[in-house]
């Protein structure tokens, strides 16, 4: 698989920029109900952290701007997310509900050790 050599940065900016979107959607239906897939209603503390941790930190991890900083701190509030909302009996992610949080957090820590990489205004 040697012809993939040559695209490993391309392929690593459409990682960065999907995961970044994904997280910014969490973000969007938090606050505007959009895409709907059931109302928050009224917001704790907690959740408007996280939602604007999801929106701001998806802009930026999808433009490439403050990258490394961006899916630090998205990655830490993954991990807390997990710890708070899925960290129920059985441990295994899928069983308990976690494991979109659990890959975000993942993937995040991934980008903020790379960096931007191309495709970003970091990169400019």
């Amino acid at each position: 698989m040697k012809f993939l050599d040559n695209y490993q940065e391309h392929a690593y900016a459409i990682l960065r920029i999907t995961t970044g979107f994904m997280f910014l959607l969490h973000g969007t239906q938090k606050f505007f109900n959009f895409p709907q897939q059931y109302p928050y209603g009224d917001l704790s503390f907690l959740t408007i952290v996280a939602g604007t941790i999801e929106l701001v930190g998806g802009v930026l991890i999808i433009l490439g701007l403050t990258t490394r900083g961006a899916a630090f701190v998205s990655s830490g509030t993954m991990a807390v997310a997990y710890w708070l909302y899925h960290d129920t009996p059985p441990f295994y992610p899928l069983v308990n509900g976690g494991e979109v949080a659990a890959l975000f957090c993942f993937i995040f820590l991934f980008i903020a050790c790379k960096g931007s990489g191309i495709w970003s205004m970091d990169n400019k």
